[in-house]
């Protein structure tokens, strides 16, 4: 595995939210916090959310969407900070990819035992007409923040990494971020 495989397999396992950017169909911007889990062999991103948020309506008319996630380390050096950006498609999951999904979104947000079997919705609420549901990000092109200059001129760069590069990835086991009960 490559060192920007490492680590956005790292970022992706130890980032606990993400911030995803939409456009309405009227071209206004708005960007949300969220819980995700991640699935990789195309890298996805899992989140929840109601069908009336503010994001779910721009995604219902406009599917594009750009994100960030992100990590700090310990101290106050600029390179103790690793964080990643991404472009992509988003929508709400069907009906039927509800169960295919479900388990490892849920172990993936909540994987604490306990705190899951509190919060976990239903599998119906998360299907029409109720007000909740499970969206899929396909990630198209993705950026880690790229520190290495920053002592020399200050400026703050990315660079992309091919997303094959990742191949199969996901987390190894129920006790990580996400478990690798999905794959595909």
């Amino acid at each position: 595995m490559t060192e920007l495989a490492r680590r956005t397999r790292r970022l992706l396992d130890e980032a606990k939210y993400l911030t995803l950017a939409t456009v309405s169909a009227d071209g206004l911007p708005w960007s949300a916090v969220l819980q995700y889990a991640w699935l990789g062999d195309p890298l996805r991103l899992l989140f929840g959310s109601a069908t009336g948020s503010r994001h779910s309506r721009h995604l219902a008319a406009r599917p594009e969407v750009s994100g960030s996630l992100f990590v700090a380390g310990t101290g106050t050096s600029i390179t103790t900070v690793d964080g990643a950006q991404f472009t992509g498609r988003c929508a709400e999951v069907s009906d039927v990819d509800v169960d295919r999904f479900y388990d490892h979104f849920y172990e993936g947000v909540l994987p604490d035992p306990r705190t899951r079997a509190e919060w976990t919705l239903p599998k119906s609420a998360l299907r029409a007409p109720a007000e909740h549901r499970i969206y899929l990000i396909e990630v198209e092109r993705w950026w880690l923040v790229d520190t290495r200059t920053w002592a020399q001129d200050r400026i703050d760069r990315r660079i992309e990494m091919p997303l094959k590069e990742l191949g199969g990835q996901s987390s190894p086991s129920p006790s990580a971020r996400v478990s690798q009960k999905v794959t595909s």
